[in-house]
């Protein structure tokens, strides 16, 4: 059986962003060969996610995105666990995904539960009298109300929005993604998205 030697364990912890317990355990179970053992933690990865969602993320940066133009900008903070993540390429990456992201498809909140319980109930109002306009009958109504309230939330909420660069992936898909690959909980604290001359 190889030899699992500190380096060793030093550079796949580099490469994969996991704790030093979980690269040698991977390295040691197959055989101190690299290529496997990130297939392997990988493999691991998708069900540690859960068990990361209770960590506290207080680490990470400030990522800024300034379009073309200057006259729109955004600052995101997005989190992680530890420092040493925070300075990965795949998480600094991910953060300036996000900050484009929110530039082009203007969330106005991170998940649903940031949204005010005033902006929801003024548009469950604007969704039940459009139900009622369209002759719908009250129990229905509702069930239409739902629906759209639905889709307000996966059009407006950061979170729930599908990726610009990918439609076919959420941004929470995304983050699971990359919590997986690193081995970190990663989470988007808060974000600001700034137009030039806006409300002058």
């Amino acid at each position: 059986m190889a030899e699992i030697t500190a380096q060793a364990v030093k550079d796949l912890r580099k490469k994969t962003g996991l704790g030093m317990m979980d690269c040698k355990k991977a390295l040691t179970e197959t055989d101190g060969d690299v290529e496997k053992a990130i297939e392997h933690l990988r493999k691991k990865g998708m069900s540690a996610v859960e068990k990361r969602a209770g960590r506290d993320a207080s680490e990470g940066l400030i990522e800024a995105y300034i379009h073309q133009g200057s006259r729109l900008g955004v600052m995101v903070e997005v989190n992680c666990e530890t420092d040493f993540v925070a300075r990965t390429g795949d998480f600094q990456a991910f953060a300036k995904d996000v900050a484009m992201h929110i530039a082009a498809s203007q969330p106005f909140a991170v998940d649903r539960e940031s949204v005010p319980a005033d902006l929801i109930e003024r548009e469950k109002a604007i969704f039940l009298e459009q139900a009622k306009n369209e002759g719908k009958p009250e129990h229905i109504a509702e069930k239409i109300v739902e629906g759209r309230l639905e889709k307000y939330f996966q059009e407006n909420c950061l979170l729930e929005q599908p990726f610009v660069k990918n439609p076919d992936q959420t941004i929470s898909e995304l983050i699971t993604e990359l919590t997986a690959k690193i081995g970190e909980k990663i989470s988007v604290r808060r974000f600001e998205r700034f137009i030039l001359g806006d409300g002058a």
